[in-house]
């Protein structure tokens, strides 16, 4: 079910590149190999608010021997936007709500340098999508 790639492999990859322009087609590179994302998710409920570009993040829960997990999609309408969608299912997809909300995925993200290298609305998106995500697990540890 988890088909985003390992948060690990891609920070791997990032060190491997050397310019921006290679990291930013390696970007655009993880969101073409994002799974399809189903017309009926397309909806203002799974809509991700404070993106420019139009983001869609689906979750599922999943009850494991090791407790719930939650697995999430996304997608977006902008080829980079959808390759940092992956790099943020990466960070989250299938973990438990308790390490969703203890990851400090900006730190995670810093270590790529991104925030150096894309526009600050696109970090305002990266910074809502992990909102939502981190809503997401709260609301299923809530439950």
């Amino acid at each position: 079910m988890d088909t985003a790639p390992d948060f690990a492999s891609i920070k791997e990859d990032f060190a491997y590149l050397d310019d921006w322009e290679d990291r930013y087609r390696y970007v655009i590179d993880l969101g073409r190999d994002l799974p399809d994302f189903p017309d009926e998710w397309r909806t203002d409920a799974h809509r991700v608010k404070g993106c420019v570009s139009q983001v869609w993040l689906h979750t599922d829960e999943v009850e494991t021997p090791e407790g719930r997990v939650l697995h999430f999609r996304g997608d977006s309408d902008a080829h980079i936007v959808r390759g940092l969608v992956a790099i943020i299912l990466a960070i989250f997809s299938g973990k438990t709500p308790e390490v969703i909300l203890q990851t400090d995925a900006a730190s995670m993200l810093d270590k790529l340098g991104l925030a150096d290298n894309i526009s600050p609305q696109r970090a305002n998106g990266i910074r809502a999508m992990i909102e939502r995500i981190r809503m997401e697990a709260s609301s299923v540890q809530d439950a």
